[in-house]
């Protein structure tokens, strides 16, 4: 994001003013959730936030609270383009822009410490050195022992007149792909010189958007091959920005999942092409994240959690709203689906003509009903809808319950959601429901619907959280460990009365372990979260009968058994 004074002054982008919706009508729709189909587990960085130096209340005491009260667990630091222009040890812009009192590293750490996040650095490439950026990791790891793991080269450094456009500051003498690819090298030799520990992040254009497939001066392939076919065996990840234009609402609303998978997907081929061996390692991060239009109102609020969650189950370690506030020119203001779109990328209130300051937006909303879903660890699993028009995702909590979140995209009518279920049953009890309602300053809960019948009001998000059916089965879990690796028998009881007639056992490891080697069974993992599902010659198990496992693993700083396992989606009891 281009920042320039306190970027108040963004211009307004396909805002429009919303006609009164007709009268609410049922639209039906039929969600299935597989919940033996892991497709990502939360990382605890998985939704995040930029904060800036220019802005002045970064730091507030209420600050804190309202990051981990939405489930911040990262956020990124100085803010943009400023990051090219930020001399980290004098807390000054090179260009002379603004920097607010209280915003340097030290006071941002204190905010970010208090509620509980990560720290995600832009070091400055456009107008710094690696020298400049090794000392900010020797005075936040070593001198102070901030433990800060994600460090990025530079913000959007194509922007810097490589490609014509010159929004980024690089006082390089060259601007080419090759050039920032080769700095990037040095600056990754000096910083993990201090500590080898950190993780070091290479900035890509996205897939798709400009200046992606343009080969500039000097360069031979465009910006993404060259930076990759020089630095993809020493990059710890890759990043990327999404910023989609949209025609109307519904074209915004629509997005996560028109667009998301395929950068994901070209994002994944390239680092699978250049990052050799250390492919499976190299993640990737959104660092900034929104919409153009619509940004302070109802499709916002939508649009955040979708986009967040898809790109978790795409494989993004972290999605980086831009910003926490951002504010507004106070010219040009909009009504959109009876609300003031006051054009500002912030989700906090921060301007005169805005409500009153940190006041959320339905953004924040949007993205705080995603600690309703889950939590770091969880596992996000296989959710489907019949309707374009209702965005549904699905996690599989380490306990073994189930949470489903529906977004009902249509303005007009209210979604009765028919839900259906693999790999888990849930309990006949009226499930608990978190909603989040068009233009509400809130978000509520009841015991409402059943975990099969579910209501979302038009323009509403609903987070529904089910229990698995009471335990039929035991499980036994034992090992014989070593430094570094381990030999474990998992055996399953069906303590059932009826026969079970294929099966699947799902849990987490509680520490590091990871599956090398598996019998009598078929077994895939993803992170912590495992699942285990029978062969042929095992998969029926008669009542009071049991199967037996077993696998190799390894481990590095703890093999601490599974708390809790969930057998055909029921959790079973242990020993």
């Amino acid at each position: 994001m281009t920042a320039v004074a306190a970027t108040l002054s963004l211009a307004v982008a396909c805002a429009v003013t919303a006609a009164a919706p007709p009268a609410a009508a049922d639209s039906a729709v039929s969600v299935s959730v597989d919940a033996a189909q892991q497709l990502a587990v939360i990382p605890s960085t998985g939704v995040g936030v930029n904060e800036a130096v220019y802005d002045p209340h970064m730091n507030s005491s209420d600050i804190p609270g309202l990051l981990s009260g939405a489930g911040m667990g990262a956020v990124r630091y100085p803010g943009g383009s400023y990051a090219d222009g930020y001399h980290w040890q004098t807390n000054t812009e090179q260009g002379g822009g603004y920097v607010a009192p209280n915003t340097d590293f030290d006071a941002f750490m204190g905010t970010v410490r208090a509620a509980g996040a990560q720290p995600i650095i832009t070091a400055n490439y456009g107008s710094g050195t690696p020298q400049e950026a090794a000392a900010w990791v020797q005075y936040a790891n070593v001198t102070k022992g901030y433990g800060v793991k994600y460090w990025e080269i530079g913000n959007e450094v194509y922007g810097n007149g490589e490609y014509g456009a010159t929004w980024e500051t690089d006082t390089h003498s060259s601007h080419s792909a090759t050039t920032y690819a080769n700095n990037l090298l040095q600056y990754v030799s000096a910083m993990k010189a201090v500590d080898p520990s950190i993780k070091i992040g290479v900035v890509l254009t996205t897939p798709g958007f400009w200046p992606d497939g343009i080969v500039g001066p000097g360069d031979s392939m465009d910006w993404n091959h060259t930076v990759l076919s020089i630095a993809g065996s020493k990059i710890d990840y890759v990043i990327v920005h999404t910023y989609p234009d949209s025609t109307s609402e519904a074209d915004l609303l629509g997005k996560p999942q028109a667009l998301i998978p395929g950068i994901a997907g070209s994002v994944h081929a390239l680092i699978n092409q250049y990052a050799g061996t250390n492919a499976p390692n190299v993640g990737i991060a959104v660092t900034e994240a929104n919409a153009t239009s619509y940004r302070d109102t109802a499709p916002n609020g939508l649009f955040a959690p979708d986009e967040y969650l898809t790109w978790m189950e795409n494989g993004a370690f972290t999605t980086d709203w831009w910003a926490l506030h951002n504010g507004s020119s106070c010219s040009g203001l909009t009504t959109v689906d009876g609300a003031t779109d006051y054009n500002d990328y912030g989700m906090l209130a921060s301007s005169s003509c805005e409500p009153p300051q940190d006041t959320p937006f339905p953004a924040y909303y949007g993205t705080q009903m995603i600690t309703k879903l889950g939590s770091p660890g969880d596992t996000l699993v296989k959710a489907a809808s019949s309707s374009s028009l209702l965005s549904a995702h699905a996690v599989r909590r380490a306990d073994g319950d189930v949470d489903v979140m529906l977004i009902n995209k249509d303005p007009n009518n209210t979604a009765t959601v028919s839900l259906s279920y693999a790999g888990f049953t849930p309990s006949s009890g009226t499930p608990t429901v978190y909603s989040y309602l068009e233009n509400a300053h809130s978000i509520g809960s009841a015991q409402s619907g059943s975990a099969t019948t579910q209501t979302v009001p038009a323009y509403g998000i609903t987070v529904v959280q089910m229990h698995p059916t009471s335990a039929s089965c035991r499980v036994v879990y034992n090992k014989n460990e070593w430094n570094g690796g381990v030999v474990g028998s998992v055996t399953i009881t069906n303590t059932s009365g009826s026969q079970v007639n294929g099966w699947d056992l799902g849990f987490n490891f509680a520490g590091d372990t990871n599956v090398t080697k598996f019998w009598s069974a078929t077994v895939s993992q993803s992170g912590p979260s495992v699942n285990a599902g029978n062969v042929s010659y095992d998969a029926a198990i008669a009542p009071g009968g049991s199967v037996q496992w077993g696998f190799q693993a390894t481990w590095s700083s703890s093999d601490a058994d599974p708390s809790a396992f969930w057998f055909n989606g029921a959790a079973c009891s242990i020993g």
